[in-house]
């Protein structure tokens, strides 16, 4: 990587000058906080690159598509190194929020009916000065679905809009019920399982613009939900391709990782208030058919879901939505290209419950697993505030398939 070694050349030099001026003021007179420190540095990268950096392992169900991919999404094949200060999982994920810039990004809105008598809230980035795709008709369009209580508004998704911008492309961001300030009409939210909302959203979409290329990626729940709509509607989609990033394919696993006491500290904790306070905003059009006092004492996303998400949408049990909302089980239905990038470090999704051999049965599907990345981290780089691997995957793998996408069905 150009970038990386770049970086390195800059900390090297840095650390020159540092040790330089160290002898100086007498420091290192003795030569043994010299030897300490250079030894020190040696072993730290004799290890990680042993044991960080390295290739992720590309599983796919057949020989074209991994060919497809090494020739025209090359990133899939590449060492992928991990920030040196911050390779661990949660130190990953938790960093990326915070170190990673926003692009600024201007939206058009649009509100949208549903059959039950809701709104969805559409976030488009048109890209009208998009000199590669002039004509608004054909011009290829990605529709992005965010994580669990995630909106348009989400650092990972501004980074995808402005890759997309780059290659010519238009963006729509599917916000779910209520969470991105629209008022709710019905007393309904969402879930991972429940893919009305997403169907109705992409034929929306679609019947805009049905001469132009047409792309999905979902991150984290949004992946799980796009996985889910395509395991269910199989080839009658009208996607051409799809990618996920950072899904949880076993929901039981994933809430029993998140349960352990760090990770319930560090995510899941937050991640059950933040669910509290989106359906508290709307705390009205649910009095009549759930406890909401209950609801809003949950101490867990399994609790609030026990006590919430499968009341809304009517399973007898916890695990009857659990089960229901596990993508796994649809991955062999899945009918269009899809890449699936996964950190097997991601305590959301543990890596005993990646669908490994599901995958290899099934030639529409490729799996990019990575030693190191965190759950929707992937950061790289000295400083990374620019780009991730995760976006550098993204940004090939839509290209791959907006120019080259034909040649899976002559293959």
């Amino acid at each position: 990587m150009q970038s990386l070694a770049m970086d390195l050349r800059v900390l090297s030099r840095e650390l020159s000058l540092y040790l330089e001026h160290q002898v100086r003021v007498g420091f290192f007179g003795s030569g043994v906080g010299l030897s300490l420190i250079l030894g020190f540095s040696v072993a730290y990268a004799c290890y990680y690159l042993s044991s960080i950096a390295k290739k992720p392992q590309l599983v796919t169900g057949g020989e074209s598509f991994g060919r497809f991919l090494r020739d025209h999404c090359p990133v899939v094949t590449e060492t992928y190194y991990p920030t040196v200060w911050c390779w661990e999982s949660r130190g990953q994920t938790l960093l990326r929020p915070f170190i990673t810039f926003k692009p600024l990004v201007r939206y058009r809105n649009e509100l949208i009916k549903t059959a039950d008598g809701g709104q969805i809230s559409l976030d488009w980035f048109d890209n009208d000065n998009s000199t590669c795709y002039m004509d608004a008709s054909t011009r290829p369009t990605i529709l992005l679905l965010p994580g669990l209580t995630g909106t348009s508004k989400e650092s990972y998704i501004l980074h995808m809009i402005r890759l997309s911008e780059e290659l010519g492309y238009r963006c729509v961001v599917f916000n779910n019920r209520g969470v991105a300030g629209e008022n709710l009409l019905t007393p309904r939210t969402y879930c991972c399982a429940n893919t009305e909302d997403l169907e109705t959203v992409i034929h929306h979409v679609h019947s805009l613009f049905p001469s132009a290329p047409f792309l999905a990626a979902g991150v984290s729940m949004g992946g799980m939900l796009l996985l889910n709509y395509l395991g269910k509607i199989g080839p009658k989609t009208p996607l051409m391709a799809a990618a996920t990033f950072s899904v949880g394919w076993n929901t039981f696993a994933c809430s029993e990782s998140l349960e352990k006491p760090l990770n319930w500290l560090l995510f899941n904790y937050y991640l059950t208030t933040c669910l509290q306070s989106s359906v508290n905003k709307h705390r009205h059009m649910f009095v009549k058919q759930i406890d909401m006092d209950h609801v809003m004492k949950a101490k867990s996303v399994r609790e609030f879901d026990k006590r919430f998400t499968s009341v809304m949408f009517g399973y007898p049990t916890i695990d009857d939505y659990y089960t229901d909302a596990s993508p796994n089980r649809r991955l062999k239905s899945v009918a269009i290209p899809v890449l699936c990038l996964n950190s097997v470090d991601d305590v959301f999704s543990p890596s005993h419950a990646i669908p490994i051999e599901t995958a290899k049965q099934n030639p529409n599907v490729a799996l990019v697993l990575t030693s190191h990345g965190g759950h929707i981290g992937f950061l790289e780089g000295i400083w990374p505030r620019q780009s991730t691997y995760m976006d550098r995957v993204f940004k090939q793998f839509v290209q791959a398939m907006v120019e080259h996408g034909h040649e899976l069905s002559d293959m």
